[in-house]
């Protein structure tokens, strides 16, 4: 989009907080980069160049705006949405991939050379990954900075900065200040209350409509690993150098996220991973206008816009957990997957609330004795098939996965047929256009809204809420009365 100078100018001169994290505006006169929804006066046209990424405006010269703080707009929606070389790529490098393994690592996981990742990232982003890198790590650090009491020292090494000096002149370069300046800038409140604590907002796009999204999390929570409590949706998250408890609350403009991590360089990987789960980095306004297009599903849209796709901070735990609901209900699916935690997950203390274990890996559950799950025979084969593939690293759901050869594989294992694997492709790898047919829930909101019944004529409707048949699932659903659609008591 930012290369459409005149929309562009449009929307910065209106204003337009739909298109935060779609392109940055740089203005050459003040060597500033804005959000489009940028409080302050506009510049005149003339003075304004539009960037793909904060990365880009910062490789430009450009700084950041201290009053509409850029760097914590909302994400492109385009990076979850699509599925080619560069999305994955944004999505691996979100997660904190190229801190952890370079842009080697980066380029082996997406199965290209590391001269044609840049090439592509160039290309589109205006930055390579090493940049796009940087400009996170910087966020990463202002946020540490502004909502703890740590040492600088230790929010440089935990933002993944490789000295001190590079952490400051970092700074200094994209925000203008220097981190103690930052720091004594920082708006009273922010700072948690709790030590060891982190109190941040989470941003996204308007409309939101939080029922089905926290009440379908709530709903299906695996006890011992989530919890509704206190208005919160909380849950326990592996990550790669350590673990957490993230506490996530709905509020009209913002999602409040209290995190507590045992090291905090997994601080950009866990906002990443519940950024993923809440999907608020979704354009709701480009969904619903799509799907109201069919008289059909107006109604529902107009009832309660801005529904988002609940997904998941761990793709594999939600592939096993797809398995276990195969054909039983949320109740009876809840109570396999705490036997699983209880039997090889691994314990944690959280001293807030009730939450015990850690769900356990595919490597931990590779030696389960099969023989003691409570469930079918053939159910049992297909649990067991899909942990060794997961476990072997023969198959493959994380962000950085290809979801065809992902769907292709998953569709290869005995047991599991289009359900479960447009499920783990709705709700694992993200794809904004899976669906599910032969869902019950949806093939009953098909029917109490005169849609066709048949698997096969439900889907040739469907082509045309595409690319965002995941959405119009959403919708079918909520026309049922299922605490996954309601916000739970506090």
């Amino acid at each position: 989009m930012h290369t459409d100078f005149a929309r562009c100018v449009r929307a910065v001169q209106s204003k337009d907080a739909r298109f935060d994290g779609w392109f940055f505006t740089a203005v050459r006169t003040t060597r500033i980069y804005c959000r489009p929804s940028c409080p302050v006066v506009p510049p005149k046209p003339e003075n304004m160049s539009f960037h793909p990424s904060a990365a880009a405006a910062q490789q430009a010269g450009y700084r950041a705006c201290k009053r509409c703080r850029p760097d914590a707009a909302p994400g492109s929606p385009q990076w979850d949405e699509r599925a080619d070389v560069v999305a994955r790529a944004m999505r691996l490098i979100a997660d904190g991939v190229v801190d952890r393994e370079g842009v080697p690592g980066l380029a082996t996981r997406l199965g290209y050379s590391t001269r044609q990742v840049e090439r592509q990232l160039l290309a589109e982003l205006g930055a390579g990954p090493l940049a796009l890198a940087r400009a996170q790590r910087a966020q990463t650090a202002r946020l540490l900075i502004e909502t703890s009491e740590l040492p600088m020292a230790d929010i440089a090494f935990a933002a993944g900065f490789a000295s001190v000096r590079s952490f400051n002149e970092t700074v200094r370069e994209v925000f203008a200040l220097a981190p103690t300046e930052l720091r004594r800038r920082a708006r009273p409140g922010v700072r948690s209350a709790a030590p060891g604590t982190l109190s941040l907002r989470l941003p996204f796009r308007r409309p939101m409509c939080p029922d089905n999204l926290f009440g379908h999390l709530a709903a299906t929570a695996v006890p011992g690993v989530e919890e509704w409590r206190n208005g919160a949706y909380r849950r326990t998250l592996t990550l790669p150098y350590g673990h957490g408890i993230v506490a996530l609350t709905p509020r009209p403009d913002h999602v409040e996220c209290r995190l507590s991590l045992t090291d905090l360089r997994d601080l950009s990987g866990a906002i990443a991973r519940c950024r993923r789960l809440l999907d608020l980095d979704a354009d709701p306004e480009a969904v619903d206008a799509l799907l109201q297009e069919d008289p059909v599903l107006a109604p529902l849209v107009l009832k309660a816009p801005g529904r988002r796709v609940p997904r998941t901070v761990d793709a594999d735990e939600f592939a096993v957990r797809a398995v276990l609901g195969q054909q039983v209900s949320t109740a009876a699916a809840r109570t396999h997957a705490g036997r699983l935690v209880t039997a090889r997950g691994t314990p944690i203390d959280d001293p807030e609330g009730g939450l015990t274990h850690l769900f356990p890996s595919a490597a931990a559950l590779a030696s389960l004795d099969s023989e003691s799950l409570a469930m079918p025979r053939t159910r049992r084969a297909t649990l067991t098939g899909l942990i060794a593939a997961l476990a072997s690293g023969d198959l493959h759901l994380g962000i950085g996965a290809d979801r065809q050869r992902a769907r292709a594989q998953l569709a290869a294992l005995p047991g599991i047929g289009p359900w479960t694997v447009e499920c783990i492709a709705m709700r694992a790898l993200g794809d904004p256009d899976a669906f599910m047919p032969t869902d019950l829930g949806v093939r009953r909101a098909a029917a109490g809204l005169g849609l066709p019944a048949t698997p096969a004529a439900l889907t040739r409707h469907s082509a045309r809420w595409s690319p965002w048949r995941a959405y119009a699932v959403q919708y079918l659903w909520a026309t049922d009365d299922h605490p996954i659609n309601h916000l739970p008591a506090n």
